[in-house]
């Protein structure tokens, strides 16, 4: 049935929730896995006052790369420790849940799973939500773990 699951992180607490439900599926179902972090694009609002200086882009790529790699690594490890074999990829300069539509339909996955606060209310209008925009707009089924 689902053969090829993407599992999608932001490195928060809640989201190790996602990774630890999405590993051991993939392992009780010996499906392919993909494990996707996406970092958002530079700030573009930053405060009055403030002006953007020299490397000022630079570093900040520099510092979700890292961010990134160190994550992924940290979830290769447990992968390895549950017998599950899985990539790993991170999108840059991006709106998550757009990297991670885009990143299943490329890769034919069969399934999402990623993590959800499920906020309720004006909380989930002001201040919106990656899982609900991927739950509404993907073509293949998303488990939502809380």
């Amino acid at each position: 049935m689902y053969k090829h699951i993407l599992i999608a992180t932001d490195g928060s607490e809640l989201a190790r929730k996602g990774i630890d439900h999405g590993l051991s599926l993939a392992k009780n179902l010996d499906a392919q896995t993909l494990v996707l972090t996406v970092t958002e694009p530079f700030p573009i609002y930053a405060g009055e006052g403030w002006a953007f200086g020299p490397g000022d882009f630079e570093r900040y790529e520099a510092d979700q790369v890292k961010f990134a790699q160190d994550l992924l690594d940290t979830i290769i490890v447990a992968a390895d420790k549950l017998g599950v074999t899985c990539e790993t990829l991170h999108v840059p300069g991006r709106r998550a849940a757009d990297a991670i539509l885009e990143t299943a339909a490329e890769k034919g996955c069969s399934l999402i799973v990623m993590a959800s606060h499920g906020r309720r209310g004006i909380g989930r209008l002001l201040l919106g939500s990656q899982t609900q925009e991927v739950v509404t707009h993907s073509a293949i089924p998303v488990l939502v773990v809380r």
